[in-house]
């Protein structure tokens, strides 16, 4: 196992559009309903300047293969939302940042957890994130492509850990 590069970025408040699934791969759900969304809007004809966040809501619980996924999509002030849509505020805060591919993202939760819990740092309050770094590897100006084996070492993330000092 390599080295795990560690950033720490203090990632500033934002406005977000979020929608949310439940089940067993509540990700695709979730991805889906701000997909379609963000397409509605005219969001997606400048894939490059949109920052994409998700995290598990609820985590998954032991004996059930349901758990929930929320999907982020920063937004302007003045987009407004509708539907399924939520916009929220987030706060921003102090986070470890670590980089990984869809095939080891799992993996690399571990490892950042593990780099924490022996760092200068506890664990913060405020909610981890995952942000897609390659949407465009799925996304595109029509809307969601399915996510295939083919794509998982082409879709890059970067895990957002709370931390405080």
């Amino acid at each position: 196992m390599s080295e795990l590069e560690v950033r720490i970025v203090n990632l500033e408040p934002m406005r977000v559009a979020s929608a949310h699934g439940y089940g067993e791969s509540p990700e695709e759900l979730a991805w889906e309903k701000i997909v379609t969304w963000a397409k509605s809007k005219g969001m997606l004809e400048d894939l490059k300047g949109l920052r994409f966040f998700g995290f598990n809501n609820p985590n998954p619980s032991p004996g059930s293969p349901n758990y929930g996924y929320e999907q982020w999509v920063v937004i302007d002030p003045d987009v407004e939302v509708e539907g399924e849509i939520q916009a929220k505020e987030f706060p921003g805060g102090l986070y470890a940042v670590a980089r990984c591919q869809l095939s080891n993202i799992t993996e690399v939760w571990k490892q950042l957890v593990l780099w924490q819990e022996d760092s200068n740092y506890k664990m913060g309050n405020l909610q981890c994130l995952e942000e897609a770094l390659t949407p465009e590897v799925f996304i595109t100006s029509e809307g969601m492509i399915p996510i295939d084996e083919t794509m998982l070492d082409r879709l890059s993330f970067d895990l957002y850990l709370c931390i405080e000092e």
